[in-house]
Order: structure tokens, then C-alpha cells, then sequence
């Protein structure tokens, strides 16, 4: 195709052409002395190798905005190969994007060579698109192609080890300071080459409080559901940076704002058009995960997932329960159908299918007090996770569950003469109330069939 070729190699030849804006040590405030060692350590050993070693992305991108960064990646021009040489604890990983990463214990560095433009590979397998979608991207190129590839301004920046400044292709820093989230690019073709950019877009305007420009939020309308063909593997691991950053909330209504909710929970965008009250459960949820990352507390995805996807699992177990189906069994039946209908789109992973199932089918059996049952479910290892999505529920959309709740908490905290004490009381009220029914005639053999039956008799549940 004489025309693409030529469209490239003008583009080859802007880029080439193009001069960075070169900040100095005195015009920036990124320093050593926040960079993690680890990361010192990559860097150095490259730049004493004689290779070129910028840190680059996020990390510099947040410690201009004075933040911690939570990981850091290295741009370079060795390749791979050369970089594994380098280092002992290093370890190639990918196809897409080949990467080098760098161990230190828990902590790693990423290592990746200069990208240039995919369509310029000599070899077709090492720069290859399918429908607009990059699916393999393994050219190497410079520093200045790597900087015009990456996908926002404010992500290609690059702080150079051997003078400590950092450059500039993009306008990026023009864009940190007016809090700008700038397609580099065309911003259509750019969520063609890879719809995550979106997601991407979403969870940095949710975590920096930028603002997308025109032309990308134009490109997520026309190309969100391109989302649809990343693979639901992928999927799973951006739910989670989107989520579980300490961001939640603001996600959440980002994602709705952009109409993005329908790509990864299809299911719970239905359900929300007609039952408002659960966007309620979903906003709060969100804002109780973001304080318990604030608070250093643990969450879990499986926390998540439960409460994204609990409006059409409540919804489809009470059509199981009008087919004569007990509660725990209709939650049983409803969270496989729709955990099964969910994973077309994102890959859960069977560890957390289970403790999701947990979750929502403990909602039916924390309602169940009767005998040692309390006891029972307190010991269970899903219990406080269940209690916690009990207590959502009943503070945003289910007031009716207010004196449950509270009989849960002072259950918890009472001694076990207490909690004896109140599993008599409930078993009084229940003989109470049966006491009240009105009473009907028996035939001798069904009253003596009776005498056999005891009022603790438990359930199916």
C-alpha cells in the first residue's frame, strides 16, 4: 500500500525531526532521594553498561505531582536480551510487549526497550494489528518514538539518570500543570490500537482528578465497545487497578458518565436502569473500599465482585424462590448463573468465585438464627465479609434490615453467656409468635404426628 507507506515514513520524519523540551535539575522537582533503590539500582547499572536510562510513566509522572509512587518502569535502549545480561534477577516475560523485569524480594522493575511504530517491523510478527488492534508490538526504535507511542502526555515523561532532567516530546508537563489527560495522537486511533487506553483514561482522570480533553472523550463514545474484543484475562487485572486503588467511587461514576459500566459489567448496567436504589449499594461500597485502602486495611476482589454483581443475583434468586426453591439455594443457583454469564466478559479466577458465592448466599443464612446456627456462622471465615456487605445493604437501599444488623453486632461483641442468653430470646419470640396463630382442628393422628415434630425442627436452609 504506496500510500500508507508514505503517510508513515512523514511520520517517521515529524518524529524524528521533533525537539524535546529538556527541563533542567533546577526546573523540575523529581529527586533521587524519592525514587526507590531498587529503581536507582536499574537505572545506574545501565546507564554504566552505556546504555541510555530514563525512568519513565507514572513514576515520574507522580512525583511531579509530589506523590509516592506505588511501581516504577525504566525505558532503555538495550534490548532484552542485552538487559537480562545485565542483571542476575531478571526475568523476560510477554509476547505482546516483550519485558524485561527486574527482582528485588517482592519489588519490581520493568524494564522495556525504546518502541518505535509497529507498522515499520520488518518482520510482521514482531509488529502486528488485527482490525486496528495492536496485538503484537516488539519493534524497537528511539527515544523519541518511544515518547510520540506512549498514550497520554502526562505518561511520557522521562527522567534522565545520566543528568538528572527530565525530558519533554509531548507537552506533558504543560498538561500536569493544567491537569489535562491528553491523547497522544490521534485519540481515535489510539483506543483502536488499544481500547484499555480507555479504562486507563478513566482510572487516571479518577486518581489525579484530571480532566480528558475533547477528542479522547469523543474516542471513548465511537470506540468503547471495542472493549468488548480485550481479552476478559486482561480484563480482570485493569477491574482491579480500576477498583483497588483507592479510587472506587469516583471510578464508578466515571464509568458511568463515559458509558463504559455496560463493557465490564453488562449485567449490572441492566439492572441499574430499573432498580436505581443499587446504584446506592454500589456508591457506597466503593466509598467503604477507598477509606479501608486509606486506612492501610485489606480488601479483596472478591468483596468487589460481589457487590458489583449482587443487583442481578438478588434479582434472578428471587425468580429461583418463586419456583419453590429455598433462599440459599436460589442464591446458590443465581450467583453461578450470573457469575457464568459475567466471566464472557471478565476472566474471575476461580479463588474468588467461591468466597463471591460465600458472600452472597451467607446474606440468607445470617437472616437464619434458629438453634447453634449464630454460632455457626460466626466461626465461618467468609463471616465478616458477609456481616460487612449485610450492613451496605441495610444502610443504602434495605432500612427493613436494621434490627438484624444490630442483633449481628452486639452478637459479636457480647460474652457467651450473652449470646446464649440471646439465642434463647429469639427462640422465645419464635414460640411466641407461633403461640399467636390461630389453630386448626386436627384429626388424632395428625395431632399425634405433631407431638413428634419440635419447634427447633431446622429448615432446609
Amino acid at each position: 500500500m504506496p500510500g500508507k507507506k508514505i503517510e508513515l515514513d512523514n511520520a517517521a520524519a515529524k518524529i524524528a525531526a521533533s525537539e524535546p523540551v529538556i527541563y533542567g535539575r533546577a526546573d523540575h522537582n523529581v529527586s533521587r532521594e524519592n525514587i526507590a533503590e531498587s529503581a536507582l539500582k536499574v537505572l545506574y547499572r545501565l546507564h554504566k553498561a552505556g546504555y541510555q536510562a530514563f525512568l519513565v510513566g507514572g513514576a515520574v509522572r507522580d512525583l511531579i505531582l509530589g506523590q509516592h509512587p506505588k511501581d516504577y518502569d525504566v525505558a532503555t535502549d538495550a534490548t532484552p536480551e542485552q538487559v537480562n545480561t545485565l542483571f542476575k534477577n531478571c526475568r523476560l516475560i510477554g509476547r505482546r510487549f516483550r519485558l524485561a523485569h527486574i527482582h528485588f524480594g517482592r519489588e519490581i522493575v520493568e524494564v522495556a526497550t525504546f518502541r518505535g511504530h509497529h507498522d515499520q517491523a520488518e518482520n510482521e510478527s514482531e509488529g502486528l494489528t488485527r482490525d486496528g488492534m495492536i496485538v503484537r508490538d516488539n519493534v524497537f526504535g528511539t527515544l523519541a518514538e518511544d515518547a510520540w507511542r506512549r498514550d497520554f502526555s502526562v505518561n511520557a515523561l522521562y527522567y534522565n539518570i545520566a543528568d538528572f532532567t527530565v525530558v519533554d516530546y509531548t507537552g506533558g508537563m504543560a498538561d500536569l500543570k493544567d491537569k489535562n489527560l491528553r491523547t497522544i495522537g490521534d485519540a481515535e486511533v489510539r483506543c483502536q490500537e488499544d481500547p484499555v487506553r480507555m479504562l486507563r483514561a478513566i482510572r487516571f482522570a479518577a486518581k489525579l482528578g484530571f480532566k480528558p480533553d475533547a477528542d479522547l472523550v469523543q474516542a471513548i463514545a465511537t470506540q468503547g465497545h471495542r472493549i468488548e474484543a480485550v481479552p476478559p484475562s486482561r480484563l480482570f487485572d485493569e477491574i482491579l487497578k480500576l477498583f483497588m486503588s483507592g479510587h472506587a467511587r469516583s471510578t464508578f461514576e466515571l464509568l458511568k458518565k463515559y458509558n463504559l459500566l455496560l463493557q465490564l459489567f453488562p449485567a449490572t448496567e441492566k439492572h441499574l436502569q430499573t432498580h436505581a436504589q443499587m446504584n446506592d449499594l454500589i456508591t457506597l461500597a466503593c466509598q467503604n473500599t477507598d477509606q479501608r485502602i486509606a486506612d492501610g486495611k485489606p480488601v479483596t476482589p472478591a468483596f468487589l465482585f460481589a457487590f458489583m454483581l449482587w443487583g442481578p443475583t438478588s434479582t434472578r434468586a428471587m425468580e429461583f424462590e418463586s419456583n419453590n426453591m429455598s433462599p440459599i439455594q436460589a442464591l446458590q443457583e443465581a450467583g453461578r448463573a450470573v457469575l457464568n454469564q459475567e466471566s464472557g466478559q471478565i476472566s474471575i479466577p476461580k479463588r474468588f468465585r467461591l468466597p463471591i458465592r460465600e458472600i452472597w448466599t451467607s446474606q440468607a443464612r445470617l437472616n437464619n438464627r434458629r438453634g447453634r446456627r449464630p454460632y455457626a456462622m460466626l466461626g465461618q471465615a467468609r463471616f465478616r465479609a458477609a456481616y460487612d456487605f449485610l450492613l451496605l445493604r441495610c444502610q443504602s437501599y434495605a432500612p427493613e434490615l436494621q434490627s438484624l444488623c444490630e442483633w449481628w453486632t452486639e452478637f459479636q461483641e457480647v460474652s457467651d453467656t450473652q449470646k446464649k442468653i440471646m439465642c434463647q430470646e429469639l427462640q422465645r419470640a419464635r414460640q411466641g409468635q407461633k403461640s399467636r396463630r390461630p389453630k386448626k382442628k386436627k384429626s388424632n393422628q395428625a395431632t399425634a404426628a405433631a407431638t413428634d415434630i419440635t419447634p427447633d425442627t431446622p429448615s432446609d436452609h
